[in-house]
This record gives structure tokens, C-alpha cells and sequence, in this order.
């Protein structure tokens, strides 16, 4: 019996699972790698953004003529980060100015308005994967229980066809079915602790664009603009 019970290995025990233990099992290591991937990919992407904005915004403030900063060109792809916040609003404010038939905080208030969809179409992609991530670490533990619960009910069953119940004879079959919680728990982990820190990555960089979008505007508001129609 204990020879028996020393021979299992994790593989022998995967191998030797039910059809439905071996679909969950499957399903939690697809997800698991689903995750790492996304883990991986928004990662890169967020330190790509950070680096940008931490490039540009220096740029930014050693830079008085805010006109040479704008690239904007309609045969280039939109810029990202504060400097494509940047592009919109300045672009918003000059042809407002070109206009010469609005109130200075009529314009602005335009202004804040375009930067606002800019901003809010740049959140939308800051949460790109994180609820695939939120989704895979609090469904993959279930699944895993699931796989646990249906294994030991085997087990069980298997137990009541025999005439007398021993270790080596109950071990394998609950050996496996833990099995499937193990691996529903590796999954999950590191794709709930990615969520979190990802989570607050992207509420950081959101906040830093409403930060710029106010100290945008405060660059623009003492311009000078002739063109505008003074009225009283």
C-alpha cells in the first residue's frame, strides 16, 4: 500500500483523471496563460505610456511656444498619452481663435469639452484586458472546486464498489481532484494581484491626464488672443 501510494506523481495523478477533472484542469491552464499573456502585454504598454508622458510633459513645460510642440499631422496616427491630449486641445484652441467670433471662456470651455473625449476614448484603452483579468481570478477558483467536487464524488463512488475501504484505494482519486484547486488557485492568484497593481497603474495615468488637461488650459488662458472678439 505505501509503495503505491509513494509511486504517484503529479503527472501519473493528471493522467489518470476523469474526462471532466481533465476539461477543467485544461480550461485553468488556458486561463492561466491567458492572463500571463495579458499581464505581460499591459505591462509594456503601461511603461510605454509612462515613459511618453514623463518625456513629453518635461518637453512641455521647458518649452514657451506651445505651437511648436503640436505634430499633429493627418498623415501620422493619433498621438497617445498627454501628448495626444495636447494635440486636441491646442488644435481645438486655434481654430476657435482662427474663428475670432467667441468669448475667451466660451473657448475654453470648447476646449476643456474635446479634451474631455480625448481623454475619456484614452481611459477606454487604459483598461483594455484588466476584466479578463478581474474575470480569471475570481471565476477560476470556482472552476477548480468544481473539478475537486466532481473528482472526490468519483472517488466516493468508486469507494462504495468495494468491499473494504483503504488509503491506497481513496489517496489517488482525491490526490487528483485537489489537483484541479491547485492549479485553479495558480491561475487566479497572480492574475487578482496583476488586476490590482494594473488597475492603480491606469488610475494614475488617468489622473495625470486630467492634471495636464488643467494645466494645459492654464498655459492657454494668458495667450494672447487678438482674435477673439472682446465683448463686454
Amino acid at each position: 500500500m505505501e509503495s503505491t501510494i509513494n509511486e504517484m506523481t503529479i503527472w501519473g495523478l493528471v493522467a489518470d483523471a476523469s474526462l471532466l477533472v481533465k476539461i477543467v484542469m485544461l480550461i485553468l491552464v488556458s486561463a492561466s496563460m491567458l492572463s500571463w499573456y495579458l499581464i505581460i502585454w499591459r505591462s509594456s504598454e503601461l511603461s510605454r505610456l509612462e515613459k511618453h508622458n514623463s518625456q513629453f510633459h518635461k518637453k512641455f513645460r521647458q518649452t514657451a511656444d506651445l505651437d511648436s510642440l503640436n505634430t499633429a499631422d493627418k498623415n501620422k496616427p493619433t498621438a497617445v498619452a498627454i501628448e495626444g491630449i495636447f494635440q486636441t486641445g491646442l488644435t481645438e484652441y486655434n481654430r476657435y481663435i482662427m474663428l475670432g467670433s467667441l468669448f475667451q471662456d466660451k473657448v475654453i470651455e470648447n476646449v476643456e469639452r474635446a479634451m474631455m473625449v480625448n481623454i475619456g476614448e484614452q481611459e477606454l484603452q487604459l483598461e483594455k484586458g484588466l476584466s479578463y483579468l478581474a474575470t480569471i481570478g475570481s471565476v477560476s477558483p470556482y472552476i477548480g472546486l468544481f473539478g475537486t467536487v466532481w473528482g472526490i464524488m468519483n472517488s466516493f463512488i468508486g469507494l462504495s464498489q468495494v468491499e473494504q475501504a483503504t488509503l491506497n484505494t481513496v489517496a489517488p482519486g482525491i490526490a487528483e481532484a485537489l489537483i484541479a484547486t491547485a492549479i485553479g488557485l495558480f491561475a487566479a492568484i497572480p492574475a487578482v494581484v496583476a488586476y490590482n497593481q494594473l488597475s492603480k497603474r491606469a488610475g494614475d495615468l488617468s489622473t495625470r491626464y486630467y492634471h495636464f488637461g488643467n494645466e494645459l488650459i492654464t498655459r492657454l488662458v494668458p495667450r494672447p488672443s487678438h482674435s477673439v472678439t472682446d465683448k463686454d
